[in-house]
């Protein structure tokens, strides 16, 4: 199944996709939650329920505005050189647990809404990633039970503002992965049934038409239920959390001479069986 979320008159709501065209699943069950994260949660106790409201759900009228799958995330975890070739080209030895930091939710961005520049950054990088959903709250989660525990998959994108990231005080990692708008998300969230094998996906990154990133998620370093395994070891995972999973080669600052995003630019992130995500950029 897919899942997007919508900007209704009366507030954000979810809808499936069916035949082409998005249907609204709380007007077919009025039961079922109008936000992404609780949706999560009655989908994991009833698989069912949804399937059949998806069925019956009235046709919504084209042109949607989208939202980020999941708009109000509690938490967005991102996983740093978790690609053989990407810690390959970055001159850094691959790593012997997962590297992690995080993004503000504010920093969500939806399909097709633009990635702002910000005027304090003259340095700003693409990554295109597999973004995991969780689905059931858990700590401590037995990596064999890991994916139990995932709703479904996301396109990610990881703007990064690489001279705060790696040139400013201490190394602002944080501030640097975090302006406003430098998490783009989507289209749709697709449910784990849908896409059987996470750890073979061809993933792309796009800017203006050129291919820039052109990998598989079978570079991974630190496979998905790895991931969800260590994280739950520090943290209680929730329903709509979001863990970006790292990117592959290709990123801008690696590239001679670099290449950065520039008002003007389209971005673009296709995976396989998850969809593609695609972003304007502008100018703050």
């Amino acid at each position: 199944m897919r899942l997007v979320s919508y900007q209704a008159e009366s507030g954000p709501r979810v809808a499936g996709w069916r035949e082409g065209r998005y249907v609204d699943l709380h007007q077919a069950d009025q039961g079922l939650a109008c936000s992404m994260k609780e949706l999560l949660v009655q989908a994991d106790r009833e698989p069912q329920r949804l399937e059949r409201a998806l069925a019956r759900a009235p046709l919504l009228p084209e042109g949607l505005r989208l939202l980020p799958p999941v708009a109000d995330p509690e938490k967005i975890i991102c996983v740093g050189l978790n690609y053989a070739d990407h810690a390959r080209e970055s001159g850094a030895a691959a790593p012997e647990e997962p590297v992690l930091f995080s993004k503000f939710p504010s920093a969500l961005a939806a399909h097709e809404q633009p990635i702002v520049l910000p005027a304090l950054s003259a340095e700003v990088d693409f990554e295109a990633e597999l973004v995991v959903v969780i689905g059931r709250a858990g700590r401590r989660i037995p990596r064999q039970d890991a994916y139990q525990h995932v709703a479904g998959y996301c396109c990610g994108h990881d703007v990064s503002a690489r001279d705060w990231q790696l040139r400013k005080p201490g190394k602002q990692w944080l501030l640097g992965k975090t302006f406003d708008t430098f998490a783009p998300c989507g289209p749709a969230l697709v449910t784990r049934d849908e896409v059987p094998r996470p750890g073979n996906l061809r993933i792309q990154f796009r800017l203006n038409g050129q291919t820039l990133q052109d990998s598989n998620t079978d570079q991974l370093i630190f496979p998905i239920d790895e991931l969800v395994a260590y994280v739950s070891r520090v943290c209680t995972l929730k329903p709509g959390d979001l863990i970006f999973t790292g990117t592959p080669s290709g990123v801008g600052f690696a590239r001679k001479p670099p290449i950065f995003l520039r008002a003007g630019d389209r971005a673009e992130v296709e995976i396989d069986e998850v969809g593609l995500l695609a972003n304007p950029v502008v100018a703050e």
